[in-house]
């Protein structure tokens, strides 16, 4: 019977691994159905990203405050699951505070800073609760998160708050333990810790037995909690505090705000400027898709930032066409391409490879409407805290659909015209074009 717990625990482990791992295979899959992109140029400079995007979270500190209470969330969720591989250990091979003996008084100093990170964590998490459900702050307000992508924010913050809350207990009830000098608990004297200790009060009437059984639920519960956080992450926005940090490493090392020519396109523009530069013979080009139709069509980095945003609406709030009431949302843009991308996933894990739905990422889930109202402006690319650009999304759907469907409406095709006709978006030709001029001499 002695055994029993650990085959439990071995098991509970391998079942949460494998779901993790399938899900995990799954949106890098899903990433990599986008076109091939280059991305690694400059490795020096894209390393200085990562750490001060993903880890420093450089852009956060706009707004100092926000910023220091989410470097508190994100150091507690990297920092202090170090203490889960003890419980992952202990599990395995039966034993109780594994690392204490041979780190002897470091293992306290490493108990009490993770003490203090997990009433952080608590702290900070209660702290968001109340701007999303109580101020209802404007962008957690906005309709772009009614129904699924709200909830999701609230459960694990309340799940990070009961995760906290049963790592303290349990250390206060193994503490009390010790003190008593109960069983196994005596093994190992670590003495009380920082925050755990002021629970001792709430629990000093209780059997040594009684501390047992709530020790080993919190223990259970505490690492449970985890496995299930971790296999409810790749399906939740939180996605992004793992892909964060790839995300900032490959993020784009162009100015802000650069548009990426189509060669195609510039060499017919220059053959019509100087048409001695045109081939003489009949060059074969193979067939191209301007734009992007569908999540097929756009890079794989496009739909990695699609699984990384973090839906903090900071790129909605900078955005002057949402500002001025339009129907553009640059949230919503990545939230309905990771949707189609999902969709996608989907439909290839039930036929095995992809089956036509007759839907596509244009239209079915992101309106011309949306499209048109975009400035360009590149406040969205600005604000974002994780360097995801809808705009280049934005970029890439309005390209199909002026260069393969001809729809654009009708200013922009008076432009279109005139840059065909007279190489300039005015109505002139190229030699009356100076006479304006005339009049000033």
């Amino acid at each position: 019977m002695q055994y029993v717990p650990q085959f439990l625990f071995i098991l509970l482990s391998v079942v949460a691994i494998y779901f993790f791992v399938k899900k995990t295979g799954q949106i890098r899959r899903n990433i990599l159905l986008g076109r091939d992109e280059k991305l690694t140029d400059q490795p020096a400079k894209r390393w200085r990203n990562l750490l001060l995007l993903a880890l420093g979270q450089k852009k956060m500190f706009r707004n100092p405050l926000v910023a220091v209470m989410h470097l508190v969330i994100y150091a507690g969720f990297i920092i202090i699951n170090l203490e889960v591989l003890e419980i992952v250990l202990d599990g395995i091979f039966g034993t109780h505070r594994l690392f204490a003996p041979p780190l002897g008084q470091l293992y306290v100093w490493f108990i009490n800073g993770f003490e203090f990170l997990a009433v952080g964590v608590f702290t900070v998490c209660v702290i968001f609760l109340i701007r999303r459900n109580i101020l209802k702050l404007k962008r957690f307000a906005s309709k772009d998160l009614d129904g699924w992508p709200r909830s999701d924010a609230n459960y694990i913050l309340i799940t990070e708050i009961i995760l906290m809350g049963l790592f303290l207990k349990m250390n206060a009830c193994d503490t009390l333990l010790q003190s008593r000098g109960y069983g196994h608990y005596a093994e190992h004297i670590t003495g009380n810790f920082a925050f755990s200790s002021f629970l001792h009060p709430l629990l000093n009437h209780f059997s040594s037995e009684t501390l047992v059984v709530f020790e080993r639920i919190c223990w259970w519960l505490h690492i449970t909690g985890i496995f299930i956080f971790l296999n409810y992450l790749p399906y939740s926005k939180h996605l992004h505090i793992l892909l964060a940090f790839p995300n900032a490493y490959y993020a784009r090392l162009e100015p802000l705000g650069e548009m990426k020519n189509m060669p195609e396109i510039q060499k017919e523009v220059l053959y019509s400027m100087d048409p001695s530069s045109a081939p003489t013979t009949a060059e074969t080009i193979a067939p191209h898709k301007f734009g992007a139709k569908d999540v097929t069509d756009l890079s794989w980095k496009n739909l990695m930032d699609a699984y990384s945003c973090t839906e903090c609406g900071r790129c909605t709030a900078a955005c002057p066409a949402n500002i001025t009431g339009k129907l553009l949302s640059p949230r919503t843009i990545m939230m309905k391409t990771r949707d189609r991308l999902e969709e996608v996933g989907k439909n290839i894990n039930t036929n095995k490879q992809f089956a036509d739905d007759n839907k596509t990422l244009l239209r079915d889930h992101i309106s011309e409407e949306e499209l048109r109202a975009c400035t360009t402006c590149n406040a969205c690319v600005e604000e974002c805290p994780v360097s995801i650009s809808p705009l280049d999304i934005i970029l890439q759907l309005r390209r199909y659909l002026v260069m393969e469907e001809s729809s654009a409406p009708p200013e922009w095709n008076s432009t279109f015209s005139n840059i065909e006709n007279n190489f300039a978006p005015w109505k002139f030709s190229p030699d009356d074009r100076g006479k304006w001029a005339e009049e000033m001499v």
